[in-house]
C-alpha cells in the first residue's frame, strides 16, 4: 500500500555535509508523522529525528544544532540535512512513515512502514 524510496546516503569526510530524502507513495491520506532512525555496526535502532503532520520536530541530543528534519507535504517527502558530521554518526539510516490509508473502504489511521535504510559513512 504504502512504499518508500530513501537517497541520498554515501561516503563523506568528517565535517561535511549530507542531505537525505524519503519519498513516500500510495493512496495515502495524510501524515501522522515521518522520522529518520539509524543503526551502527552492533548497535541499537535510535530515533535521530521526527517530524510530525502539524510541523513539530524532535531530535536525538546528539545530533542538535548539526542536522535538521523538513517535510515536503504535498510530495509526502522527509528530508534529513545533515552538517558537521562526525564519525561517529556512520550508520544505516532507516526512514519511517506513519499515516493514514484506506485499505479498501478501511479506514487505518495509523499505518507504519519502514524504509530499508541507506549507508551513510564518515570518514575521519
Amino acid at each position: 500500500q504504502v512504499q518508500l524510496v530513501e537517497s541520498g546516503g554515501g561516503l563523506v569526510q568528517a565535517g561535511g555535509s549530507l542531505r537525505l530524502s524519503c519519498a513516500a507513495s500510495g493512496k495515502i491520506l495524510g501524515i501522522n508523522a515521518m522520522g529518520w532512525y539509524r543503526q551502527g555496526p552492533g548497535s541499537s535502532r535510535d530515533l535521530v529525528a521526527s517530524i510530525t503532520g502539524g510541523g513539530s520536530t524532535t531530535y536525538a541530543d546528539s545530533v542538535k544544532g548539526r542536522f535538521t528534519i523538513s517535510i515536503d507535504y504535498a510530495k509526502n517527502t522527509v528530508y534529513l540535512q545533515m552538517n558537521s558530521l562526525k564519525v561517529e554518526d556512520t550508520a544505516v539510516y532507516l526512514c519511517n512513515v506513519d499515516s493514514s490509508v484506506v485499505d479498501g473502504e478501511v479506514l487505518d489511521r495509523h499505518h507504519e512502514v519502514w524504509g530499508q535504510g541507506t549507508l551513510v559513512t564518515v570518514s575521519s
